[in-house]
């Protein structure tokens, strides 16, 4: 055959570029194919497997594939071979530039496999034949050798960036939008113009630099990885380019570029709160999986500091013992209370602390500088060691109702000082403690159902101080799962149900209260609260029909109206 035979796509509509998900869909692997074994992998298309190959991986739709290969009519008739050439043969997978029996079979190969595909005519060249070597409507059999493959991505599924990898990362991990990427990058115009070099710049993922398309690009790749990306406009400068700055040059409007990336490290930053107000910045990596839990014993260097640099506390410094405390204790503000949580030892982080979870808006007098009201904080801080509260699966039966009875007590001492939030996160770890009593003598099983209405109630009662009236309903529902009779569950659930506008199941629970303590004072006024609701609900379901009522007889609204058509009023045990 000729040296420069090519294959050309068939000419049928299935020859259509396939989707990296494409992979997924083939029913036979190397994992199933055994050495000599041959399957129909689907379509027709038979796979011989003649050598195994390395690791796991196996390109996809867009990566640049190297291949050897000799390909035969059924007969035995050789038509073409790569290896005859001495040179491997190039292409990209899944873009319609060989036949489709190549694109469909070279997908389920791993690097320095061989197999031999049997490929039949509609899946290669049909009909038509490749004439004068290639009959019409025929059956071909392609022995392949995959070399090697770069990976070439559409990151954004647009054809806006496609990123090739040149040199393969480390790990698995990619940059998220908050953390700080350290980069180096050549970006060119499509004739070769250098317009932007760095031999290494920081920046955070979301903020982006330079372009679009180094900040999304970014996001995909592992540390240590070097790609070669092609931008379209839209990642790059669009339609009206960019002016020369400095000793860069201009980009013309439209212009695509060709960008060498290298990421070279990133710093993790992460969201300590939901709401984003305190952030940690990993600045050196701890040991091991460990990290404190709430009521451990944390030692640490710190060192505090406002946005202009101002220094107003260091500890654990100029041989000084590390400071020690204790968390979930207050003893240092909430939001560096919170992010010491997430640290392993040995860690080194930056953490970024806005005004809500530090000294909020009075100012504060602090060891080395006074820190002025509704101020931003940044601590350093170093983890040098701690010690875990004891966890409830190292724990007896015994320690576990002690340690859960001190949890209550700790509750209630917050409640009494209004710290509902931290009180309710009590009484949920002393309930956790003793939830699961299998392995509790009957006495245990006394005393820990004793724990666990106590502080289910209490809990309950710290629902509704936050409002959050659905778990307050919870509480009190756990709490008479186990005494039907509790008066105090009833009278809190009863409240929640009143203020979730569900007032006949709230009339039930103080009918049923006042059945059990009819000399109730507390669920006697709370049933006066049900009555006025009711009322009220009645008055505005009047107003309500009334109004509809005046709009149907095309009347203007009277309260005489509303109450002529006012619907039949919710009604209450007036017996208290």
């Amino acid at each position: 055959m000729d040296d420069d035979f090519e294959f050309p796509a068939a000419n049928n509509d299935a020859e259509m570029p396939m989707d990296d998900d494409d992979n997924m869909d083939l029913p036979v692997g190397n994992s199933i194919l055994k050495v000599g074994e041959e399957k129909d992998i689907g379509n027709g298309l038979k796979k011989k497997l003649l050598k195994e190959g390395d690791g796991w991986e196996k390109p996809s739709s867009g990566d640049e594939v190297e291949v050897h290969y000799v390909g035969t009519l059924l007969d035995g008739t050789q038509f073409d071979s790569s290896r005859d050439r001495g040179t491997p043969f190039k292409f990209k997978l899944g873009q319609g530039q060989v036949i489709k029996g190549w694109d469909e079979g070279i997908k389920t190969m791993k690097k320095r496999e061989r197999a031999v595909f049997t490929i039949p005519p509609e899946l290669a060249y049909g009909e038509s034949g490749s004439p004068p070597t290639i009959p019409s409507n025929a059956t071909l059999q392609f022995e392949v050798e995959l070399l090697s493959w770069i990976s070439v991505k559409d990151i954004c599924k647009d054809g806006g960036i496609f990123k090739k990898i040149l040199t393969e990362g480390e790990g698995w991990q990619n940059p998220k939008d908050l953390d700080e990427v350290h980069v180096k990058y050549e970006a060119r115009l499509e004739d070769g113009t250098l317009v932007s070099k760095s031999d290494g710049v920081e920046f955070t993922v979301e903020d982006g630099y330079f372009c679009p398309a180094l900040s999304k690009a970014v996001k995909t790749m592992k540390k240590g990885e070097k790609v070669f990306l092609t931008v379209k406009p839209q990642y790059g400068f669009g339609e009206k380019g960019r002016g020369a700055t400095g000793d860069e040059c201009d980009v013309p409007p439209n212009a695509t570029l060709h960008i060498n990336l290298e990421l070279v490290s990133w710093k993790t930053v992460s969201e300590i709160t939901s709401d984003k107000k305190v952030l940690k910045k990993i600045l050196k990596e701890g040991e091991g999986y460990e990290k404190p839990n709430d009521g451990a014993i944390v030692q640490v260097k710190l060192i505090g500091k406002l946005h202009d640099g101002t220094l107003f506390v260091k500890k654990g410094y100029d041989e000084e013992p590390p400071y020690e405390f204790k968390v979930d204790e207050e003893q240092v503000i909430d939001g560096l209370d919170r992010a010491v949580k997430t640290m392993k030892k040995g860690e080194i982080a930056l953490v970024t602390v806005q005004p809500e979870y530090a000294f909020g808006p009075s100012e504060s007098a602090q060891e080395q500088a006074v820190v002025p009201g509704n101020s931003t904080v940044y601590y350093e801080v170093e983890m040098v060691s701690f010690v875990k509260e004891k966890e409830s699966w190292d724990m007896s039966t015994q320690e576990k109702i002690e340690a859960a009875g001190k949890k209550k007590d700790e509750g209630n001492a917050l409640f009494k000082a209004g710290k509902y939030q931290r009180a309710s996160k009590r009484y949920d770890k002393a309930v956790k403690l003793i939830e699961y009593d299998s392995s509790f003598s009957e006495d245990e099983k006394q005393q820990a159902k004793v724990l666990k209405v106590a502080c289910n109630l209490n809990n309950a009662a710290c629902k509704l101080k936050l409002k959050d009236y659905k778990e307050a309903v919870k509480l009190c529902t756990k709490v008479l799962e186990i005494e039907s009779q509790n008066v105090k569950a009833l009278y809190r659930r009863a409240q929640a149900y009143i203020h979730l506008v569900d007032l006949d199941l709230a009339e039930l629970d103080i009918k049923k209260a006042l059945e059990i303590d009819p000399d109730n004072r507390d669920v006697k006024l709370e049933y006066k609260v049900l009555k006025e609701k009711v009322k009220e609900y009645n008055r505005k379901d009047a107003q309500f029909y009334g109004n509809i009522f005046a709009k149907m007889l095309g009347q203007p609204k009277s309260a005489g109206a509303a109450a002529k058509h006012e619907a039949v009023p919710m009604t209450i045990d007036s017996k208290a």
